[in-house]
């Protein structure tokens, strides 16, 4: 019987001369000519702000579509950190920016709408790295319920019907969130099958669980158990079999991992299913695994890397 045990200052001088200068003439040209350089009153071309924002814009566009191609925390971190650098290269381009005259308001709604993101998009991370948030559609369904992604929308929207400005809209269209649950015991997968053994596991957690078990590199057997329930998976053929859970929440049965809250671990010994005949005498054994700490458990379990598990 198993049963874990488990389940962080120089100064310069410098000599001022007085000049007094000479009074301007009425027809001197450069008497009221504006320094090299300063921005016209009227801003940008409407042509220079399209290519403007189309050039800072896009890239951020991108990059947040991007974000539901990565497969593991590891890669979705990665896609988050590009996803930053690109809303801070577009502030970068379009705060000195002073835009055609008649969409200074949407421009300033655009930028404050981009630094919010900047923030947005940094919690997100940290939800990854803390494992708060386990995949890509988790990270995508966040990002739809803050404030921030709503107003980079309309402001990318407003910018667009106001000034013919498409260079700020945002594509990407996430996920409600969910909390999907398999029903209790349901078996994921069944590759190696057909002994007389069976396995019991036991899930006294706040969360529902999916125990996996390996035999060699081969994933054998996958089974579903919810939270503070039981579950018994008949037939296990003999093999020494390494055993490997995960828990969380809503977990997403076609990419078979939870989207939430998710924890990744393995228990540090093997298990061994044998059956022995002597004579007219069969035997079998049987094992008890308990996915949650329990005072006197003999099975100490150690965490996984997320990227490494058999999902």
């Amino acid at each position: 019987m198993i049963t874990p045990r488990f389940l962080a200052a120089a100064a310069a001088a410098v000599t001022l001369s007085a000049c007094t200068a000479a009074p301007a003439s009425p027809g001197d040209p450069g008497s009221s000519a504006p320094a090299a350089g300063s921005p016209s009153p009227s801003g940008l071309s409407p042509a220079a702000y399209r290519t403007t924002l189309d050039s800072a814009g896009g890239p951020v566009d991108t990059a947040l579509k991007d974000l539901a191609k990565a497969k593991t925390p590891k890669t979705l971190g990665d896609r988050l950190t590009r996803a930053e650098t690109a809303v801070g290269d577009a502030l970068t381009q379009l705060e000195p920016v002073q835009p055609p005259a008649d969409i200074t308001t949407e421009h300033s709604d655009y930028l404050a709408a981009l630094r919010g993101m900047e923030t947005t998009l940094g919690d997100l991370r940290t939800g990854v790295d803390e494992l708060s948030l386990c995949t890509a559609t988790a990270v995508l369904a966040r990002l739809g319920k803050s404030d921030d992604f709503a107003a980079l929308k309309e402001a990318g929207i407003d910018l667009a019907s106001l000034g013919d400005y498409p260079g700020g809209k945002v594509s990407v269209k996430p996920p409600k969130e969910q909390n999907r649950r398999q029903a209790n015991g349901k078996v994921l997968r069944s590759a190696v099958r057909g002994g007389r053994s069976k396995l019991i596991v036991k899930n006294g957690g706040a969360q529902d669980a999916v125990l996996t078990m390996m035999l060699g590199k081969r994933k054998a057997v996958s089974v579903y158990v919810r939270k503070k329930s039981r579950a018994t998976v008949p037939n296990i053929k003999d093999g020494n079999y390494r055993v490997f859970f995960a828990t969380g929440v809503d977990y997403d049965s076609k990419k078979r991992r939870f989207n939430r809250t998710c924890d990744f671990e393995r228990f540090d010994d093997a298990v061994r299913f044998k059956t022995t005949f002597s004579g007219s005498t069969i035997r079998w054994s049987d094992w008890t695994l308990t996915l949650n700490k329990v005072t006197g458990g003999n099975a100490p379990s150690s965490k996984v890397d997320p990227d490494d598990f058999p999902s």
